[in-house]
């Protein structure tokens, strides 16, 4: 019987690149291909084998390197997706009669179709803010009926940093919030998909504004910064989540890899160094540059804070319908024009300053 091929061995492949690898959109920090630091550390992982289902070298160093981060007693779960984090952090801390307040424009709300509710078996109760952060006095609104057998109990705020909208807490505002939850015996779940981009923001730690002040569990994200695939569940309150609570509903929602050294490798290559802020950094200076650029174009409004790589902003609809035959992007309104324009780890100052020319064009044409 012949040899097994060895890792060496180099093979043709069958497959046909099929897109433009100078393309850029300002869409979503998803259309992003792999940091090629990330690429790399795939292939440090690849080849011989390694036990599967998460007992492998690569996810056991990676404790270590989320402790670094947001202390000595955090451990990651490293999942699929995003929602998939969610809606297993949401389950690890809520009864099947349990209850979420969450911004309504929250993604739990608004973007993950119903999987909360509909797989993670909770009802969210949303709340209307201005800018997509939540308060304490905004909480109260939802955090009543405790012990009622009538009403779902409230039993987690969830918030998203940064926000859907953009917008950024403060480890103040994050600590107020969670005061107010565990004074009101709810715990404090984080939605952390852009979690690097809030960091350079605030120019502090993660754990600055997450563990120090009392959020019980995140989502943390590295697809939109980088990665290829892959997010982590982060327990901080042990006391709330064991360990073996975390292990099966992993599994049990469906998040729990075979070949989980590949997720987890490229999280130690995210932020075992720098390369989670440089990106992150890059992204949001990005996004300035470019709500700089427009902000000067006649018809053309920046209408919320540029706080992370995003770009919220209202123009014509004739406008943003010809804009985006060149260059995808959203329609975050379409009753008032707004739309949304985000930049990735990739985004260079020219791909901003062509789309704000375009833009320009665009208008004056208009």
């Amino acid at each position: 019987m012949a040899d097994a091929p060895t890792v060496t061995e180099q093979h043709a492949t069958d497959a046909v690149r099929r897109h433009d690898p100078h393309a850029r959109a300002f869409a979503s920090d998803n259309y992003a291909g792999a940091h090629p630091e990330v690429l790399a550390a795939l292939a440090l992982a690849n080849g011989g084998h390694q036990i599967a289902y998460g007992e492998d070298e690569y996810t056991a160093h990676l404790q270590e390197v989320f402790r670094r981060h947001f202390g000595p007693r955090a451990e990651a779960f490293p999942v699929f997706n995003g929602t998939g984090a969610n809606v297993t952090a949401l389950q690890a801390v809520t009864n099947r009669w349990g209850a979420v307040i969450c911004a309504a424009t929250s993604h739990i709300n608004v973007d993950e179709c119903g999987a909360p509710e509909r797989v993670g078996g909770l009802k969210l109760l949303p709340v209307a803010t201005e800018d997509g952060k939540l308060t304490p006095e905004l909480i109260d609104t939802e955090a009543w009926g405790f012990d009622d057998e009538h009403r779902a109990q409230p039993q987690v705020v969830s918030i998203a940093q940064t926000t859907e909208l953009g917008t950024c807490y403060t480890p103040q505002e994050i600590r107020a919030i969670a005061e107010r939850a565990h004074e009101r015996g709810m715990l404090v779940h984080l939605d952390g998909a852009r979690l690097s981009n809030a960091a350079a923001t605030l120019g502090v730690p993660f754990a600055e504004f997450t563990s120090d002040v009392g959020v019980d569990i995140l989502s943390f994200g590295g697809t939109k910064n980088g990665l290829l695939f892959g997010e982590c569940v982060v327990v901080l309150n042990h006391d709330r989540v064991p360990t073996a609570t975390m292990k099966y509903l992993r599994k049990l929602s469906m998040q729990l890899a075979s070949k989980m050294r590949f997720v987890s490798v490229q999280f130690e290559a995210l932020l075992a160094g720098d390369l989670w802020l440089r990106s992150a950094r890059h992204a949001n200076a990005m996004a300035t540059r470019l709500a700089a650029a427009v902000s000067g174009i006649d018809g053309v409004t920046v209408v919320r804070p540029v706080q992370s790589n995003a770009v919220f902003a209202t123009m014509p609809l004739e406008v943003t319908e010809r804009l985006q035959k060149r260059f995808r992007f959203y329609t975050w309104n379409q009753a008032t024009g707004e739309v949304r324009w985000m930049c990735s780890f990739d985004t260079t100052e020219a791909d901003v300053d062509a789309f704000a020319a375009a833009v320009a064009e665009e208008m004056a044409a208009a």
